[in-house]
């Protein structure tokens, strides 16, 4: 059985820390925060774990999770160096979703093998997380021998592991992003613009919901190439020129070039010249 200490003890580090004790493959060593009742309190739902207040009180574990702020972990692993606990061949690792294994390079730097391992999943409840966490999607990337041992840390945990390309770690979290606060937006957006076009709002939900559900099924079930549609494929300049006219809102108007534009490199030589131009010229 290998050995887990947990530093960081908020709603992602207490999930992990209860899934892999829940196991029945991880020995959760030690358990670290800032603040002793919240401690107190993680370590009863985790149920394991010795309650540790300072870094060299730590004990020598195969693993090591940073589940602190992005901002904090670089500083949590010069102070974990500093303390001298982690022994060479140990894994640390963080839980970041943009930040990749060389903020742990001063642990790197003593023999440590380092890694970040981000699971796409809302922490929002620790027991609703734990509960709901099988399948879950988790991107590896960091040392090779770091990422293999993590394989098998996400598997023991219920999640699906997967690595990333080299220095991916800013595009995989612009992307998770893009398909989910842009995707927000975008409601916000069009609730606007069907206000404005007198919906009553008892019916934006059904009349956008709809649309957007199949739309959204068809672009990851055909891929965004065939699923596209709309006046834009279609080259209609008129349809788009009036689009145009009714957006008062700059913010609204801009993004609505911008995705424009978006729009017609995805068409490809499905729209022909001198529509193409035309286009580009009206979403310029």
């Amino acid at each position: 059985m290998q050995t887990l200490t947990v530093v960081g003890m908020g709603r992602l580090g207490r999930s992990l820390a209860r899934l892999a004790v829940m196991s029945g493959e991880y020995c959760l060593l030690d358990v670290m925060g800032r603040r002793p009742q919240p401690l107190r309190e993680a370590r009863e739902f985790v149920g394991a774990g010795r309650l540790v207040g300072e870094m060299r009180q730590l004990a020598a574990a195969d693993l090591y999770l940073l589940a602190v702020p992005d901002a904090a972990i670089a500083p949590c692993a010069r102070g974990l160096a500093l303390a001298g606990v982690a022994p060479a061949g140990s894994v640390a690792f963080h839980a970041s979703g943009v930040g990749d294994a060389q903020l742990l390079q001063p642990l790197a730097e003593q023999g440590v093998l380092t890694a970040s391992l981000h699971p796409a999943f809302s922490f929002a409840d620790p027991q609703r997380a734990v509960e709901g966490f099988a399948g879950t999607l988790c991107a590896l990337e960091g040392d090779e021998e770091a990422c293999r041992r993590l394989e098998g840390f996400a598997r023991a945990l219920g999640g699906r592991p997967f690595r990333l390309a080299p220095g991916g770690k800013a595009a995989y979290h612009a992307g998770l992003s893009v398909a989910s606060n842009f995707l927000v937006v975008l409601t916000a957006m069009a609730r606007q613009l069907t206000a404005q076009a007198g919906v009553p709002p008892e019916l934006a939900q059904p009349l956008l919901g709809g649309l957007m559900r199949q739309t959204l099924d068809n672009a990851l079930e055909l891929g965004p190439y065939d699923a596209l549609t709309g006046p834009i494929l279609r080259g209609d300049i008129g349809t788009v020129e009036r689009h145009l006219a009714v957006l008062g809102d700059a913010g609204l108007a801009a993004a609505y070039r911008a995705l424009g534009r978006q729009v017609v490199a995805l068409a490809g030589d499905r729209l022909q010249e001198p529509a193409r131009q035309r286009l580009l010229a009206l979403l310029c």
